[in-house]
């Protein structure tokens, strides 16, 4: 997985199926698919996850306020996968426990504490604890609080690095036979008879044919798109649509700490609608997110004031501090793509998915919606179907397997639980790797689980004894030898990759440094690779 590669591919490829959107769906369902031996291509427009799959709120969770929209199955399938997500990547992915104030105005206690039995019982939990009342007066979580908030209840979920769970998933598909082409579009895709030739062309403008025997639409919020524009039968119609999106973006503040414990808060908003704050990245808060209704794609990925000042508002409403938007470090904002369902409101549209095979001829298969914690069950429900449809007889495999650098097992021995298995983990690298910077050792322990000693390597592929190993430090904490394993082994080709994708580094340089000089420093590491 070279640049070279990626940037030179070959006049032509055959393979059982293209799968055309590098997000969160099109990543898993080209690594379901790779696990049971198909020969796959994936492509993808821009960078990976850089549009929704890498501005979510980066939550692994059931949905809570789905309940209350009756969404009991999605609730229940969400539920059932947080675990198996949480023990697939401890590194990348950890629990969280989430605090909700009583505010009696809005939705009464015995509501909440129904949902929470609820949350607590449609699917069996392992090792993450249940729901509870908690009195924020002598609690810890009830400091930053206003004094009216003197109860409240606390319940599990999980947290994620979304970007990089994307990314892990394309790595593990290339890492199975997969061939990956970011920054390659789709610009045509034409069904003949029982397979499909599709053109792809790459950002110098490097045209490749490919022939596939079935083709996989998770283009995201461009599903309908990409339908209509860009993929067509033998006789040249788009084929036909049986469902439609809703597009509904979702905007975040990022802002310096607001509190000290390691707990989230879930605040109930005046409209009826939830508001997260979050332990964000050591040195902030993230909060989020809006549902703001919007006609197309690609003009609405940007946190409007009036969104900011929502956010805000609401926000104040439980904290003592207030918050202003010109407080803010970073805002970010991403196009979730809903399944039409005709809600009256944008918060109450469902947040489930739908698999729309279509067998006129060679297979055709749709994504329509979804969301990061039912990725893995909706790329095993896509592979069944397309295994089915192409009559490979391919068992499902990913329930229990590892995501890149989630098998701890040979550095701190057999797994016990998540949690304390990465603490224990980080407590061999540190003894393993002593003359890291703690700060350094944490972070890339957390991006790269036990592949950390991949990225700990010399020019000439040798373990690094000492920190000058790593070559020049190019931006604080980003050293050479992470730049060259991100280049040759995730596809990372700009300062934006690296620092707002692959990591989150921008976010500190941002705080702490001339950003924009870090910035095209990366930048100029790459231009003279």
């Amino acid at each position: 997985m070279n640049s070279a590669a990626i940037s030179s591919p070959p006049p032509g490829i055959a393979c059982d199926v293209l799968v055309v959107g590098g997000g969160i769906n099109g990543a898993g369902i080209a690594r379901d698919l790779s696990g049971r031996g198909l020969k796959v291509v994936l492509c993808e427009r821009d960078d990976l996850a850089a549009h929704t799959s890498s501005s979510s709120t980066k939550l692994i969770h059931g949905g809570l306020r789905y309940l209350e929209y009756y969404e009991f199955g999605l609730v229940r399938k969400a539920l059932q996968e947080r675990e198996v997500l949480l023990r697939s990547a401890p590194h990348l992915m950890w629990p969280l426990r989430f605090v909700m104030p009583h505010a009696p105005a809005m939705r009464p206690a015995w509501m909440i504490r129904a949902g929470l039995f609820l949350y607590d019982h449609l699917a069996r939990r392992e090792w993450l604890p249940g729901s509870g009342s908690i009195d924020l007066r002598t609690h810890a979580a009830g400091a930053p609080l206003k004094a009216e908030y003197t109860h409240g209840f606390m319940y599990s979920d999980g947290w994620v690095d979304d970007a990089r769970l994307v990314t892990l998933c394309a790595v593990d598909a290339a890492e199975r036979g997969a061939t990956v082409r970011t920054r390659t579009a789709c610009t045509s895709a034409t069904r003949h008879g029982t397979g499909w030739q599709a053109t792809l062309r790459d950002a110098a403008g490097g045209e490749q044919q490919v022939s596939a025997r079935a083709l996989v639409n998770a283009a995201g919020p461009w599903a309908e798109q990409l339908l209509k524009r860009t993929v067509h039968n033998a006789d040249g119609q788009p084929p036909r649509e049986r469902r439609s999106l809703r597009l509904v973006r979702g905007s975040h503040l990022v802002v310096p700490r607001l509190f000290d414990h390691p707990h989230a808060y879930i605040f109930q908003a005046n409209d009826g609608r939830i508001v997260f704050a979050i332990p964000y990245e050591r040195d902030f808060t993230l909060i989020g997110t809006t549902d703001v209704e919007v006609p197309d794609p690609d003009s609405a990925e940007t946190c409007s004031e009036a969104e900011a000042a929502y956010l805000c508002a609401e926000v104040n409403r439980y904290f003592r501090t207030e918050l202003r938007p010109e407080q803010t470090v970073w805002r970010y904002a991403g196009v979730r793509p809903l399944l039409e369902d005709h809600a009256g409101d944008a918060k109450a549209a469902t947040r489930d998915y739908k698999l729309e095979l279509d067998r006129d001829g060679a297979p055709l298969l749709t994504v329509w919606g979804g969301k990061i914690t039912t990725f893995r069950k909706l790329a095993e429900q896509a592979a069944d179907q397309l295994c089915a449809a192409l009559g490979e007889a391919r068992p499902a495999w990913t329930h229990d397997a590892f995501l890149p650098g989630g098998d701890l097992s040979g550095w701190i021995g057999p797994a016990q639980r998540p949690d304390t298995d990465f603490a224990r983990f980080v407590q061999t690298v540190q003894q393993r790797y002593p003359w890291l910077p703690p700060d350094l050792a944490q972070r890339l322990a957390r991006a790269y689980g036990s592949r950390i000693d991949r990225v700990l390597q010399t020019t000439d592929g040798q373990g690094a004894a000492r920190l000058q190993d790593l070559g020049a430090e190019i931006a604080p904490g980003l050293f050479e030898a992470e730049l060259r394993y991100l280049r040759d082994t995730e596809w990372a080709a700009s300062a934006d990759d690296v620092l707002w994708r692959r990591s989150k580094l921008g976010l500190h340089l941002l705080a702490d440094h001339p950003a924009s000089s870090q910035s095209h420093a990366v930048s100029d590491w790459f231009a003279s690779r």
